[in-house]
């Protein structure tokens, strides 16, 4: 196949690109994904409303150094806060989080169990 075979009215949801102010916001999203505790952090707050102390406990992390990862999860709009009493409990901003999230561990899932792509190793 070559680049010239695939010449044609293009269709369906990615057929043009998305405006560059919304990659910029996409792009920043995932670099935040991209530390290993603060996403470990964002699967938790997908399920639960948690606060440091109980984040802390479940990761084997310090206070400080989750309150700093939710410092930046917050900024990047992936999180959400409110008070309750004394305490701070932290969540993910909607289902659309949760949902990017699964859709990124359960493919990192195949990539690990795949040596090719399907379609490049069927012969």
């Amino acid at each position: 196949m070559y680049a010239t075979d695939n010449v044609g009215a293009p269709s369906g949801p990615f057929a043009d690109l998305p405006a560059p102010e919304h990659v910029d916001v996409a792009v920043e999203g995932l670099r935040m994904l991209a530390d290993p505790t603060r996403l470990r952090i964002l699967w938790l707050l997908c399920g639960d409303e948690l606060d440091v102390s109980t984040l802390a406990e479940r990761l084997g992390a310090t206070r400080p150094a989750i309150s700093q990862h939710l410092a930046k999860l917050r900024l990047a709009g992936l999180v959400t806060q409110r008070r309750a009493g004394r305490h701070v409990l932290s969540r993910a901003r909607d289902h659309h989080v949760g949902e990017l999230l699964d859709v990124l561990v359960h493919d990192a899932g195949h990539r690990r169990t795949m040596t090719a792509h399907p379609r490049e190793a069927a012969p």
